[in-house]
């Protein structure tokens, strides 16, 4: 049941995607309308592929790499609905972020389907809370990585007076870094508390709260990024193109910490080691 929900979210993703591109094209709210209609189905589809592994597992299903990267791809729709609710209204975001949707659900189909429970010794209370909490932070700082292109894109576009299709088409810059900046604020207390809960869980699993694996060292050098990026926009008023640059910085920090680290490099939070 959970491969099958799965595969239908993927599919209404994919009408989503093409929706969203009809938009783009048309600027005809209608599309705009039936494309998220199509999305918040898949994303309901989606909720029950979760809930299935949750029900075979009796916890989160977020031990692969596979179900790690479909929660995160449910997370970033998820995001993408409440920003779009009580964040700057970004009416083309859906087109540059539905590709990146669909990027994350082939990578999870891609991945061993197989749901596998912990080996006991990583079972734990805290292991859940990390995850879960970890990925949340993960969706809006991908989403800050979009805003942060559409940014540079509408800022080339003025720079070069060239106002036609693609300038009609971009939200205004202002709105722009306002959605990246809402995107920090939501995805660093989230980034801490994930940290924060891996600390507790690594003390509970191993005995010890920090072992500078690969994976924590990465994760420490995400959390300064973001909270460099934090500290200028609060203080010393950072906006617009150094904050772009700032958030696709820490969207290739992210890569080498989700990707590379969990995929290819051994260590304590090798998805490798656990299957």
């Amino acid at each position: 049941m959970e491969v099958f929900f799965f595969r239908l979210a993927f599919l209404l993703y994919l009408v989503a995607t093409v929706g969203f591109f009809i938009y783009f094209y048309t600027l005809k709210p209608e599309a705009l309308r039936g494309a998220r209609g199509v999305l918040a189905c898949g994303w309901l589809l989606h909720t029950g592929a979760l809930l299935a592994g949750l029900k075979i597992l009796k916890a989160p299903p977020v031990a692969n790499f596979h179900g790690a990267t479909s929660f995160l791809a449910w997370a970033v729709v998820g995001a993408y609905f409440l920003l779009s609710w009580r964040g700057p209204k970004v009416y083309t975001l859906g087109t540059f972020l539905s590709p990146l949707i669909l990027l994350l659900m082939i990578a999870a189909w891609k991945a061993p389907e197989a749901l596998w429970p912990l080996p006991p010794i990583l079972q734990s209370f805290w292991f859940p809370v990390h995850a879960l909490i970890s990925l949340a932070s993960y969706a809006f700082f991908l989403i800050a990585a979009v805003a942060a292109v559409m940014y540079l894109l509408q800022e080339r576009e003025l720079k070069r007076k060239h106002l036609g299709g693609l300038f009609r088409r971009l939200p205004p810059l202002e709105s722009l870094d306002r959605l990246n900046e809402k995107c920090l604020k939501y995805g660093f207390p989230l980034l801490t508390l994930g940290i924060v809960t891996g600390a507790l869980w690594a003390e509970k699993a191993w005995g010890r709260f920090w072992s500078w694996d690969p994976k924590e060292t990465w994760s420490l050098i995400l959390w300064l990024i973001y909270a460099a990026l934090l500290h200028e926009r609060l203080i010393v008023g950072w906006r617009g193109r150094r904050a772009a640059y700032m958030a696709l910085l820490g969207f290739l920090v992210w890569i080498v910490s989700f990707w590379v680290i969990n995929l290819w490099m051994p260590g304590l939070h090798s998805y490798g080691r656990w299957s």
